[in-house]
């Protein structure tokens, strides 16, 4: 018996959402939600509170609760690494070859 194929089935999501101009966004939002992750699970590793973090850091309370919120997209670079730093880790960025398109 041969197998149907699903009409609704598109190639992939990542095509999906560059074919509706959000893959970017999307993207962005994800590695955000990432980085505020690490920050908090290495924060709770390390027994730091938000306070002597934000102390760690140089910074307000305020710069790391928008850096531990992760649906607020807006963050330098300098805070992840300040963050990084102050539970004992680097950060590192590189970019990597995106696939062509077939």
């Amino acid at each position: 018996m041969a197998r149907r194929r699903n009409k609704h089935l598109g190639s992939s999501f990542d095509e999906f959402l560059q074919t509706e101009g959000l893959y970017e966004e999307v993207t962005a939002l994800a590695w955000k939600r990432v980085l505020s992750w690490e920050v908090a699970e290495a924060m709770k590793k390390e027994g730091i509170s938000k306070s002597e973090m934000a102390k760690r850091m140089g910074t307000s309370r305020s710069q790391l609760e928008r850096l531990l919120d992760p649906k607020n997209p807006n963050i330098l670079l300098e805070t992840v690494q300040k963050a990084a730093a102050a539970v004992g880790k680097r950060l590192t960025i590189g970019l990597t070859d995106a696939p062509r398109a077939a």
